[in-house]
């Protein structure tokens, strides 16, 4: 009885946070839209604090040169060439109004929406793009005109690397190279600018590397989490060594109350969406400031800006960042940087999803089907909390024993509630049973089934993998319905098992609360189900067992 009010609980509790969740995110307040750009221009966002002339002093710190107005339109007769560079994971087109990375499609990854495109991940109609160049008005930057120099445009199969230069001047003499080199196998490309100071003056400059976005929501494409709210962080993200991993929300941005570190010796920053990122990752140790901003048109930016070594008349000086543009896996994350697979979001149970996940992917590498790694993975599971079930079904099952004498007792001091408590007392010493000895296994697994269920919504790994027959995305939900339907017949079962409660209306809540807690799995994605009924149809084979050898050995007491 106390067992099956500490599910009920667990449902009500579940249901709240969920829809906390989602009432949450509707009543944020929403980003304003970005106005349309002009024809010909770049359409990226206005800056937040006048830009200094070429006369203004080096700032002391990195990076305190303001970044070129992102918004400030060009002449509108100035059009860029769009350069499409393929290789055999991307295509990416490189617009030479402002030499940014503009878009990137995922060749090994499908629209959400529309199977039968690929991915786009940075896209110009989003205001999402990958931008960089030399902070301050002297240039050049993402608003200046980059000549192309000629080369191949497709990675072919003896190449390994496929480079696109870059050349646009400056003022005061100064001449920037941007290369892009792309990898076979890789989303990482290394961006590159080597400036020349071809003036009289020394100069001190300052690159930055920055990236836009809208600031709206991505959508999953499915009802998962539209349903219950349960929605993966889209934002930016940063990482030092003095605060390790935080998130910055856009609607901290809105406030002004965005906190993240301003300078550092180290990190990265990342826009991070549901199960794909992209982040510039500056390696080794050097001073660097960070800036992430709302601009002035309601789009949002996000930048590392690093310092180049004084350049004397005729000397020249190189930066590089690679950026990484691609899915969360998790491999692929840590050979960028060992802390970029962070940005994988698994809740607040990181600490137990982790291992959950790498637990199933090595599952999946014994049986190639992510499918049969989650059965591996719940019979594994099982076995841990083997000791535990037991001990809740031994406790289940010696109260189906007495459940009549309950009965008994409930009858016969139905108008003194103090007496009937201390017959049923005195009852579960003589019988030696613990009321609540079934509850506490079922408090243990329950972080499990939470960790498990963001592993599910955030592990790419998992999204469009098939399973078996109709089953071919184990992310999204069944399409028939069939694993939510046969999770409720596995609980109709189970409920069948569990001692009847004395009560009569705590009865007839149970025999309903099967039907009501399957409607939650019609809406959770099939690898959850799945799990779910794997652990239900082995549970119902303990207690079954468990039963079985009480009612051979119960006493006789126990039939009166």
């Amino acid at each position: 009885m106390d067992t099956q009010r500490l599910i009920l609980f667990f449902i009500f509790s579940f249901s709240l946070l969920l829809l906390w969740d989602a009432w949450e995110k509707e009543h944020r307040p929403k980003p304003v839209p970005v106005a349309p750009a002009a024809q010909g221009a770049t359409a990226v966002p206005a800056p937040a604090k006048p830009i200094p002339s070429a006369a203004t002093p080096a700032p002391a710190l990195p990076g305190a040169q303001a970044v070129p107005a992102a918004g400030a339109a060009a002449p509108a007769a100035v059009r860029g060439e769009t350069i499409r560079v393929q290789t055999d994971l991307l295509i990416a087109e490189i617009d030479t109004l402002g030499g940014s990375l503009r878009r990137v499609e995922l060749l090994k990854h499908k629209d959400a929406e529309d199977t039968t495109k690929n991915f786009l991940l940075l896209q110009p109609e989003r205001h999402y793009e990958a931008q960089s160049g030399l902070a301050g008005e002297a240039g050049p930057n993402h608003r200046s005109i980059w000549t192309a120099t000629p080369g191949e445009r497709t990675l072919q199969a003896a190449q390994e690397t496929l480079e696109v230069r870059l050349l646009a001047d400056g003022r005061d003499g100064i001449r920037v190279e941007k290369t892009y080199t792309f990898h076979r196998n890789s989303y990482l490309v290394d961006v590159s600018l080597e400036v020349r100071n071809l003036g009289a003056a020394a100069l001190a400059p300052h690159a930055y590397f920055q990236l836009t976005h809208d600031g709206q929501h991505t959508q999953r494409g499915n009802a998962v989490a539209n349903t219950f709210g349960a929605q993966s962080f889209t934002g930016f993200a940063q990482y030092t060594a003095e605060r390790k991993y935080e998130k910055v929300q856009f609607a901290d941005l809105d406030k002004g109350k965005a906190d993240y570190v301003k300078q550092a010796q180290d990190g990265w920053i990342a826009l991070v969406q549901h199960y794909f990122v992209s982040a510039w990752v500056p390696a080794g140790s050097q001073a660097r400031e960070y800036v992430i901003e709302r601009r002035q048109d309601g789009s949002y930016a996000g930048r590392v800006v690093l310092p180049l070594a004084a350049l004397a008349p005729r000397a020249q000086a190189k930066v590089a960042v690679p950026l990484y543009v691609g899915p969360q896996e998790q491999r692929r994350l840590e050979a960028a940087a060992p802390s970029l697979p962070l940005v994988v979001d698994y809740g607040w149970l990181t600490v137990i999803a982790q291992p959950l996940f790498w637990l199933l992917e090595m599952l999946h590498g014994l049986s190639g089907n992510w499918g049969v790694a989650i059965i591996l993975l719940t019979v594994l599971i099982k076995l841990v909390f083997f000791p535990l079930s037991a001990a809740s079904y031994k406790s289940m099952a010696k109260m189906k024993l007495v459940t009549p004498r309950l009965t008994k007792i409930r009858e016969t001091y139905a108008h003194d509630r103090a007496k009937m408590n201390q017959a049923m007392m005195e009852l579960y010493r003589t019988e030696k049973i613990n009321p609540l000895g079934g509850c506490f296994p079922i408090l243990v697994q329950i972080p499990v089934f939470i960790s498990l269920y963001w592993v599910l919504l955030a592990a790419i790994e998992l999204r469009h993998a098939p399973f078996m027959l109709w089953i071919n995305d184990l992310s999204a939900l069944d399409p028939y319905y069939v694993l939510p339907v046969l999770m409720t017949v596995t609980m109709i079962i189970q409920t069948k098992m569990n001692p009847t409660p004395p009560d009569p209306v705590q009865a007839k809540v149970m025999q309903f609360m099967p039907y009501v807690f399957s409607i939650f799995f019609f809406f959770f994605p099939a690898g959850l189900v799945l799990y779910w009924l794997v652990n239900n149809i082995l549970s119902i084979l303990q207690q079954w067992q468990i039963q079985r050898m009480f009612n051979r050995d119960k006493p006789a007491h126990a039939k009166r």
